[in-house]
């Protein structure tokens, strides 16, 4: 009883967050459901790369098919962050000397936001690749000199989540440039360059193996292309002949969403459910995107500015990219319509890949009043973007005033990165904003809430002049 005094706002908010999550499951039996969803249960059901999405996500999935139970996955998602809550809870005390209140507000977003609850509910990669990248961040900052064995962990977790969501690819250099910071010696490179290109390598090879192409998915020309259709204008600029036939219609102030005007029906792009984007229509749409690009660099500028910090950091949420994609983001009132003879991509129909990997239908069963106690609490309680803002410029402020140490600088570049390499590459879209929260959360608790803000003596400041740290075999 006494620790538990000692911790009493983090206990009472890990409670209302394990509660909060025995609601969700005791409303909405089984999983909620996204168009990609499928395709995650199509690459479990007789795994495959995916040509259109890593399959990580599908690979963890696959091992849990013996159970054939969705609610398992649900169930593991949810613990999964309840885990890292509490694991993160206890390094901020233990390891990193943050006051207790400070450490309970830092993990507080990521027990009780209504969305993060949600999203965990749903069958997507998120949860899976936000466990994976800051739980590698969560080792690689834990005092101690990196030793070899540690780096390798941190390389093998980033090289999984990076086979899951390949947003996760640029935290890899960030992890570099803080072993830099850190002053490493070269076996701690070796190690984590190795341990990251183990995973990325075999599933870039197999998907050579299976498409022709080493590379992890056959979109990222088609996505590229996407992001510029929101603002390329052929009638200003005549595209080369052979991409004339990719110019997005309509006007660019009433164009679709970039990530949804790939996905149309009528789309330049010829996408078509089931079927793969083939390697000529990929290569073609990223020199036209490339093309589009140079010719409007302050167009291409404006648009990734306006969903980095207009959209990101929006008090109100608003139905985008579209309304039926937002949507899948609430608590339903119903299930979700699954237009259940709709093709697969690898084979077979949504109802066919759901019933061979469940056996049974999928259906979400929607359990009143639990449901509705849920609806209403994600109408009051969550983290609006221009919260999420503040917190970054609260962890900012951190690392200038306070000469915060190079593992706050860790957290909040994480963060940014995972905030900022969407809208660059693709598109904003909501669920993108969740994985970059405990990130920026924890920046700010660890530049401000500290017990001791003086540097300790065995870890350098960024800024400051030190002497390079004594390595161990290991630590």
């Amino acid at each position: 009883m006494s620790a538990v005094r000692g911790h009493w706002l983090f206990a009472v908010v890990l409670l209302a967050g394990v509660v909060l999550r025995v609601v969700t499951m005791l409303g909405f039996r089984g999983v909620l459901w996204f168009n990609d969803s499928y395709d995650f249960v199509r690459i479990a059901d007789d795994p495959f790369p995916h040509p259109l999405r890593p399959s990580g996500y599908g690979l963890f999935l696959w091992a849990l098919k013996p159970f054939h139970s969705l609610a398992l996955v649900t169930l593991l998602q949810h613990a999964a962050i309840v885990g890292l809550a509490v694991l993160g809870y206890r390094m901020l005390v233990r390891d990193f000397e943050v006051r207790r209140t400070w450490a309970a507000l830092a993990v507080t977003p990521i027990l009780l936001d209504s969305f993060q609850i949600e999203l965990e509910h749903l069958l997507l990669s998120d949860t899976l690749f936000t466990v994976l990248v800051f739980g590698a961040m969560l080792l690689l900052a834990k005092p101690g000199a990196a030793g070899w064995r540690r780096a390798a962990a941190v390389g093998a977790l980033l090289g999984v989540a990076v086979v899951t969501r390949t947003v996760g690819v640029p935290l890899f250099v960030i992890v570099v440039l803080y072993l830099l910071v850190r002053r490493t010696r070269w076996p701690v490179y070796a190690a984590l360059a190795v341990a990251f290109v183990l995973p990325v390598g075999a599933y870039a090879t197999w998907y050579q193996q299976e498409h022709g192409r080493f590379g992890m998915s056959g979109v990222d020309g088609i996505f590229l292309w996407g992001r510029t259709a929101a603002f390329a204008d052929c009638d200003a600029h005549a595209p080369p002949r052979d991409l004339a036939s990719l110019c997005p219609y309509g006007d660019k102030g009433g164009r679709p969403a970039s990530s949804h005007q790939i996905w149309e029906a009528n789309s330049p792009t010829g996408w078509s459910n089931g079927k793969a984007f083939d390697e000529e229509t990929n290569a073609r749409a990223q020199r036209f995107a490339v093309w589009a690009i140079r010719n409007q660099p302050l167009d291409y500028l404006r648009v990734v500015s306006y969903d980095f910090f207009v959209r990101t950091f929006s008090w109100h949420r608003s139905q985008y990219p579209t309304v039926g994609t937002e949507a899948r983001y609430h608590f339903p009132t119903k299930p979700t319509a699954r237009k259940p003879e709709l093709p697969v991509l690898g084979g077979g129909t949504r109802r066919t890949v759901v019933r061979e990997y469940s056996h049974g239908t999928g259906r979400t069963h929607i359990v009143e009043p639990y449901a509705g106690f849920m609806r209403g609490y994600q109408e009051r309680v969550s983290v609006p973007g221009t919260v999420l803002g503040v917190v970054l410029l609260a962890g900012a402020a951190g690392m200038v005033q306070r000469r915060a140490r190079a593992r706050t600088a860790l957290f909040w570049t994480s963060g940014v990165t995972l905030l900022a390499v969407p809208p660059i590459m693709v598109d904003f879209d909501y669920r993108y904003m969740l994985p970059a929260l405990p990130f920026a959360c924890f920046a700010a608790a660890m530049a401000w809430g500290r017990r001791e803000p003086v540097a300790s003596p065995d870890e350098p400041d960024p800024v400051a002049e030190a002497e390079p740290e004594a390595q161990p075999a290991d630590a």
